[in-house]
């Protein structure tokens, strides 16, 4: 398990990015606010969390305001996280 989800468990900040996008997708902005976190972290975690398969933009060529979604991975990785 850990070789497979152990990436998301690594930041503090891809977890909480990942729990937000649990019950609906969102911008980073919105997550940020959420999360209070500064946008620059969520940012960078959600750009790390996309090359992992783990979450992914559903408006790629919109230059601001993105919009992210977990991916059945990331799904998956939740469900762990909540678990844990």
């Amino acid at each position: 398990m850990w070789e497979k989800y152990g990436f998301a468990w690594a930041s503090k900040y891809r977890q909480k990015v990942l729990l937000s996008l649990e019950e609906r997708p969102k911008t980073p902005m919105q997550i940020s606010i959420e999360i209070s976190v500064n946008l620059t972290h969520v940012s960078r975690a959600l750009r790390e969390l996309a090359k992992k398969g783990i979450v992914e933009c559903i408006t790629p060529k919109m230059v601001k305001g993105r919009i992210y979604k977990l991916t059945t991975k990331g799904k998956e990785v939740v469900k762990l996280l909540k678990s844990k």
